[in-house]
């Protein structure tokens, strides 16, 4: 055991490599392969996302989550027109300003209450077609499961697509969580996404287990073209392309995708159910992997000192706890005790 070892709650991210996933690049690393994509194991992912997808489905394998989210909006994109997003989405808050600087593209905010829009909410937004003193509206962006921890149902997806294609505009989903938002629906991925006209998904491979792959699947023809132009200038293109490919076929290839996924929200009910009835806390049921209980202010350092965990709102003392793939009920054992300990004090 490496010194320094530790395990916490404060992000997926800071989980490990899934063994079968870490097994599938040492095979990988046999014998040559030709770069850029043009290799074998990257001509199979297509085949694996095409299942998941549905045949449409194209896949572009991409470095991280900001990559795939910036370049997918880029390609949807001319440059007088706009995103509509939650101000609480990861576009628009957790990736330092890159939408606007790499793809320079306006982003149109949304207050929500759950990180969740609706056609009634992107109504705020989306208006002043043809107007030249205004952005023009053209891509709905929505985050499954969102960063305020909630879940779109289909039927929520399928209404704000209906509405954005109603108005001329595209709809992308950032899936860093569609794991773990398919294993809350219990239904495939394709079936929000594919089935009901969603025309990009960033597709996440990290936070579930993945050393670092992300991808940009295409699910409208019209934005094929495009992408592998905008992935090299946008700097996300592989040279051994084969090394995020095979992550990823390893995840989505079985339904280890979905294990990994239904573990980490498992954890987080086990979590719940741990400490929602610990006087002091206030907490909602977690509809994924995450938790955002509110704390005495005094009790947080204390516990960040058990199990690292980060602050959402200081000045509501609301946290974040998150649970990963590796979570273990023991993990959830020994923090629950830590927190009625600190909370009886």
């Amino acid at each position: 055991m490496v010194e320094g070892v530790w395990r916490g709650f404060a992000s997926d991210n800071y989980a490990g490599i899934q063994p079968d996933i870490l097994a599938a690049i040492t095979d990988a690393n046999a014998g040559h392969q030709v770069a850029y994509g043009d290799d074998v194991y990257t001509q199979k992912l297509t085949s694996v996302i095409k299942k998941q997808f549905g045949d449409k489905a194209e896949v572009f394998p991409v470095f991280n989550g900001t990559g795939a989210n910036v370049l997918t909006l880029q390609a949807m994109c001319r440059s007088w027109e706009s995103v509509v997003c939650a101000t609480s989405a990861h576009i628009n808050v957790d990736e330092g300003g890159a939408p606007e600087k790499v793809a320079g593209l306006k982003l149109m905010q949304v207050e929500t209450p759950d990180g969740k829009l609706t056609p009634e909410l992107i109504a705020l937004q989306a208006w002043g077609f043809g107007n030249e003193h205004r952005a023009q509206p053209k891509v709905v962006s929505i985050t499954n499961s969102t960063e305020m921890g909630t879940v779109y149902s289909v039927a929520e997806i399928k209404a704000i697509v209906d509405h954005a294609h109603g108005l001329g505009m595209y709809v992308h989903l950032d899936g860093a969580r569609i794991s773990n938002a398919a294993a809350a629906l219990g239904v495939p991925l394709r079936a929000f996404t594919t089935d009901i006209g969603v025309d990009a998904v960033s597709l996440g491979g990290t936070k579930n287990g993945a050393m670092g792959a992300e991808a940009i699947v295409i699910l409208n023809p019209e934005l094929t073209d495009v992408i592998k132009y905008i992935r090299k200038t946008g700097m996300q293109l592989a040279s051994k392309m084969r090394f995020i490919s095979a992550q990823l076929i390893a995840l989505f290839e079985s339904d280890l995708w979905l294990k990994s996924a239904s573990h980490s929200n498992a954890m987080a009910q086990a979590l719940y159910a741990g400490i929602k009835d610990i006087p002091g806390i206030n907490v909602s049921a977690p509809q994924a992997n995450a938790l955002f209980p509110f704390l005495p202010a005094d009790a947080i350092e204390p516990l960040q000192a058990v199990a690292k965990f980060y602050v959402w709102d200081h000045m509501t003392n609301q946290v974040r706890w998150m649970c990963s793939w590796d979570t273990t009920q023991a993990d959830v054992d020994n923090f629950v005790a830590a927190v009625k300990t600190q909370l009886a004090k």
